[in-house]
């Protein structure tokens, strides 16, 4: 009895074991996540001091040597103090987890250190830069890179990611023209969504996901004369229809941070501007995240002039809307005085501590510090075989055929003699591209390599450097010359540094650096098959070459994988399905020149003198947007629309066929354009709309679809409101912003829209 008994009793503990298992590991709902969340909040908030609570705020980088990471002895002592909540420029699995036991073991309260970083377009495996990923119009693949970059991050202890940069780019002489998507607003929002999922996958919890953050905020990629850090001076009809709907975008994916640009806006530095920090992100949009400054901007506003010292920056940020301080120190330095003077309010600095705690609170950093800092995981996660494979495939996804003159591409594998002559064949370094963080450049694979393994036994590879990236250097012509001479064809790889693009590499002469074009000119000289390559992060001005150079590719900054990339394309492994999504200017002079701009008064008549026009250029763009070749041929039939008016509730279905008429499979990408006729305010020559990449066999073809709706023709009205207006509006779809058919219709109705 007493046996039967205990075993019954037993089975009841097992049975209620089980059961308070089953409910501590049921994964609780959002809700309920959230609303524990504010009560751990509130009540760690109530436990800090002023300093404690302006450490939160204050994101500090750590210091490296040439050997690997250290930390500064002073810097040390603030994670002790608890002087700091964030720090970036810190990774490793190893080293976060050592910073993160100083923290936690020293400071009061022991609330997590963020670590955050630069991982643009890949962690150690580097993916093309990002102005090249959105050439490949593939909002799938874009996706995936961010993911993978995340899964890698986070494996060496990284939280927070300062990317992706969704500034609208339109003047290649500024530099950080490599870290967007180009030039286009509607391409632009597809791929800041797209970055943002990768980044943060479906739960930040999870220790594969990652912070990410929507930068420059606001309208940092029209910088006048494109010179980094420069004024901004542009209309707010302008900053609404081009500048702002990509971070809005981000917004809507959910983007946990925001970063502020350096620039400033209508007189007033984006670090201290309410109006876009409080009014419009908080207020408008309902940003549920936190903003970071861009490094020192605080300090910077001195500069601008609109603060007299660094202490009233502090205030002019924090009030603002700034809830973290980039490296400048000052939210420490100075807002316990400004507090106690009641220029600064306790309840804004609480706001904005509040902001940080949760974000580290999805993060699960509060039941685990040091969940993100393993050391097995790095091991089994970094450089994985499907992560260079991966890679490579958007890599090869990303180059553009500019121009292939008489199908000298692809090349055969069986050519008897190949020369490779330029600086860019054996580079290693400069393939990863700008913004390459903790890639690996000394892992990346070089063209010569690519080559070596794409072309047959019998081929014979022949090579001469010719010139360095830049310099005036001429010595190594003679060798290129006759290197080239000896050959069946020439691969002739060119470009610029890696460093020559990005951050503080603004450039007045786009041409190919040193005596790279002289070298061009040269090789093309004998005669010889060429197909010029070049590896670059930005629009070139190329005009010479593009008239006299058989053939061209656009390969930019590839990454780890570019060597094998460009052999796959120049080989025909894979047909070149990648679109510009920035357009080439024939000159500097040129610029800014986009594909939707607007019409003028007087528009160029060739017969005409006083027209809009140069004297010495045409006003066309030597490739325009959505431009790329392939090496199959597709024609596109008429665009057929399902009917001719339509309501401001109603959609409009616009169909064409699409053949591929060539001798390969290949894949397009078919782009949907509408321009407005008439409006309250003048419009856009025409605007993208729609995009579908589609993939057809040689000899068949495919219908594409597109669904017009009045959230399509909406736009900021003579009012500034957002909404539609009756009209005649014209329907194009193509293979490039210029190469279309049209057709048109008639909406009948003015009315308010949503803003997306």
């Amino acid at each position: 009895m007493r046996l039967k008994s205990l075993l019954l009793l037993v089975g009841l503990v097992m049975s209620g074991a089980l059961t308070l298992s089953a409910k501590v590991n049921k994964k609780p709902a959002p809700w309920e996540r959230e609303t524990k969340m504010e009560a751990f909040v509130d009540s760690l908030l109530q436990k800090m001091t002023l300093e404690e609570k302006l450490g939160q705020l204050t994101l500090f980088s750590s210091s490296w040597d040439i050997t690997g990471p250290i930390t500064n002895n002073n810097y040390v002592e603030d994670v002790k103090k608890g002087k700091v909540g964030a720090i970036f420029n810190a990774y490793s699995a190893d080293f976060t987890y050592r910073l993160q036991k100083e923290n936690m073991e020293n400071t009061r309260l022991s609330i997590p250190l963020l670590f955050g970083y630069d991982v643009i377009h890949g962690h150690w495996t580097t993916f093309p830069i990002p102005l090249a990923e959105a050439c490949s119009w593939d909002l799938e693949w874009i996706e995936k890179s961010a993911r993978i970059a995340a899964i890698e991050a986070t494996s060496e202890g990284l939280h927070w990611t300062f990317a992706p940069m969704v500034d609208i780019a339109r003047d290649p002489r500024w530099g950080r023209i490599a870290e967007g998507a180009g030039e286009d607003i509607f391409l632009g929002c597809e791929i800041a969504k797209a970055r943002v999922h990768g980044f943060q996958g479906d739960d930040l919890s999870k220790t594969n996901t990652m912070l990410a953050c929507a930068k420059h905020y606001a309208a940092y990629g029209v910088a006048q004369a494109g010179r980094d850090y420069h004024t901004v001076d542009i209309s707010n009809r302008e900053l609404w229809s081009t500048y702002m709907p990509p971070f809005k975008a981000a917004v809507n994916a959910g983007v946990a941070t925001f970063m502020t640009s350096f620039n400033e806006l209508d007189g007033t530095p984006c670090t201290g501007n309410e109006y876009l920090l409080d009014d419009v992100l908080r207020k408008k949009w309902h940003f549920d995240g936190f903003v970071v400054t861009d490094y020192t901007s605080i300090m910077e506003m001195t500069e601008h002039g609109n603060v007299k010292d660094e202490k009233e920056a502090g205030e002019v940020a924090i009030n603002a809307g700034v809830d973290m301080d980039m490296q400048s120190g000052i939210f420490n330095d100075f807002l316990p005085t400004s507090v106690e003077e009641g220029k600064v309010l306790t309840s804004r600095i609480d706001e904005a501590v509040r902001q940080i705690l949760k974000m580290k609170y999805r993060l699960g950093l509060f039941e685990d510090p040091y969940k993100y800092s393993d050391v097995k995981r790095a091991k089994k996660t970094l450089m994985k075989p499907e992560f260079i494979k991966a890679s490579r495939e958007l890599a090869k996804r990303s180059i553009v055929l500019l121009k292939n003159e008489d199908q000298i591409l692809p090349l055969n594998k069986n050519i008897k003699k190949l020369a490779l002559i330029g600086p860019y064949v054996k580079n290693r370094r400069d393939l990863v591209g700008t913004w390459s963080g903790a890639g690996k450049w000394e892992k990346a694979v070089t063209v010569m390599e690519g080559v070596e393994k794409a072309v047959s036994r019998k081929t014979e590879i022949l090579y001469a450097e010719g010139c360095k990236l830049f310099g005036d250097d001429r010595s190594g012509f003679d060798n290129a010359v006759a290197t080239a001479k000896e050959a069946d064809a020439v691969v002739l790889m060119v470009g610029e540094p890696h460093d020559w693009s990005g951050e503080a590499a603004s450039r007045t002469d786009l041409e190919l650096p040193g005596v790279q074009p002289e070298l061009v000119k040269e090789i093309v000289k004998t005669g010889k098959p060429v197909v010029m390559v070049m590896m670059n992060g930005r629009p070139l001005t190329i005009d010479w070459e593009a008239a006299n150079v058989p053939a061209i590719v656009e390969a930019w900054h590839l990454g780890v994988q570019a060597g094998p990339a460009v052999a796959d394309v120049l080989f025909g492994d894979y047909n070149p399905s990648a679109k510009l999504t920035v357009t080439f200017p024939r000159n500097v002079g040129q610029i800014p020149i986009y594909y939707n701009m607007k019409h003028t008064g007087r528009p160029m008549d060739p017969n005409q003198k006083f027209t809009s026009k140069y004297l010495d250029c045409p006003n066309s763009p030597l490739y325009p947007f959505g431009y790329g070749l392939s090496y199959t041929t597709f024609d596109y039939s008429a665009v057929e629309l399902d009917k001719t008016t339509m309501g401001a509730n109603d959609q409009i279905i616009a169909k064409v066929k699409v053949s591929n008429t060539g001798k390969y499979d290949g894949e397009e990408v078919v782009q949907l354009y509408i321009q407005d006729l008439v409006g309250s305010v003048t419009r856009p020559v025409k605007e993208l709309k729609g995009f579908k990449k589609v993939f057809i066999p040689k000899g068949e073809s495919v219908e594409v679809e597109f669904t017009i709706t009045a959230e399509d023709l909406a736009f900021y009205r003579k009012d500034m409101s957002y909404g539609v207006e009756k009209g005649d509006f014209k329907v194009f779809i193509g293979t490039s912003s210029q190469e279309v058919q049209e057709s048109q219709f008639t909406l009948t109705q003015t009315a308010p829209i949503a803003e997306k």
